[in-house]
């Protein structure tokens, strides 16, 4: 009796468990054709997918001609006394793309169902789709204080379904953030030049020089996530705020108007600095409110994007 109760309370579990990811699934999919749709019809015709190639590729070399760049040259093919050759390059079509997806504390405030977490969740599986169709190949690290979960980049719809699934089940066992240390560890797993994506609320510090790192070695995009909650708490005197990143509480004057005020400074001063720092390295990056439309803020960036590399 106690075995067929707790098999059909595991199997209600799972069939619960799959119909809430293929209600997910069929979401992101809705989106994803709506990115798509959106990029390509601006392209007059030609065909310029979400993610174009990431740099080029040697392909072969040819006899100089006058005019080349001399900084093509291929020297050692050239000492050998046959003549003066340049290197020949193609556009790298397949890309690696990775994403770093902060889990941590601060991620989950918002409303239900649209937490900046569950925002950040759904851009990944957006992004992984694009990518997939693309024949790229797709990973992820999600991330608090230490690895919360790394698959490494693969190819293949099975792949992207496989690292959705393990991200939506993720439960974190820490809630402090060090994107410092997540960087790093970026760093230090892919080797491949790829583009990285970095999806965060950037609630930490001390982390801009490993971010200029990966800005010099990889393609970076920056996603800077934040809910109207942070910087606009409602007016009803002293209350008390929970840090579910220190487990303290802490009671703050909500009514004070020099207090929201504050509140307001600080958060722009440091949304200013994030996009300031990608700016000077290069780096494209993102601002999504969770109240607002992701998709077209994403296809807005990545048309951006692809135009700035016709």
């Amino acid at each position: 009796m106690y075995f067929c109760l707790f098999f059909n309370t595991f199997a209600k579990l799972l069939l619960n468990l799959a119909l809430e990811l293929r209600e997910l699934f069929y979401k992101l999919r809705k989106y994803e054709l709506k990115i798509r749709k959106a990029v390509n019809s601006k392209m007059q015709g030609d065909f310029h997918s979400v993610f174009k190639g990431s740099g080029l590729e040697f392909d072969d070399v040819r006899d100089y001609q006058y005019g080349d760049d001399v900084r093509s040259i291929d020297w050692n093919v050239s000492a050998k006394g046959q003549g003066t050759f340049v290197k020949t390059f193609k556009e790298e079509k397949e890309q690696n793309i990775f994403f770093l997806l902060d889990v941590s504390g601060s991620q989950y405030i918002g409303k239900p169902d649209q937490q900046k977490i569950d925002i950040g969740k759904e851009i990944c599986g957006v992004l992984t789709f694009s990518a997939i169709k693309e024949n790229s190949s797709v990973g992820l690290m999600c991330f608090s204080n230490q690895r919360e979960k790394y698959m490494k980049p693969r190819k293949g719809i099975k792949h992207a379904f496989e690292m959705l699934g393990e991200m939506f089940k993720l439960k974190p066992t820490s809630l402090k953030t060090n994107l410092n240390k997540a960087m790093s560890s970026a760093l230090s797993i892919i080797k491949r030049r790829s583009l990285m994506i970095i999806i965060s609320d950037f609630v930490d510090e001390n982390y801009e020089h490993h971010l200029k790192a990966i800005a010099k070695k990889h393609d970076l995009v920056v996603i800077h996530l934040a809910d109207p909650r942070e910087t606009m708490l409602p007016s009803v005197g002293i209350v008390p705020l929970f840090d579910k990143e220190t487990n303290k509480t802490i009671w703050i004057n909500s009514s004070s108007d020099v207090f929201q005020k504050k509140m307001k400074i600080l958060f722009d001063q440091k949304k200013d600095s994030i996009e300031k720092l990608c700016r000077q390295n290069k780096a494209s990056y993102l601002f999504i409110n969770t109240e607002e439309d992701y998709v077209n803020k994403l296809i807005k960036l990545f048309k951006i994007r692809n135009s700035g590399r016709k």
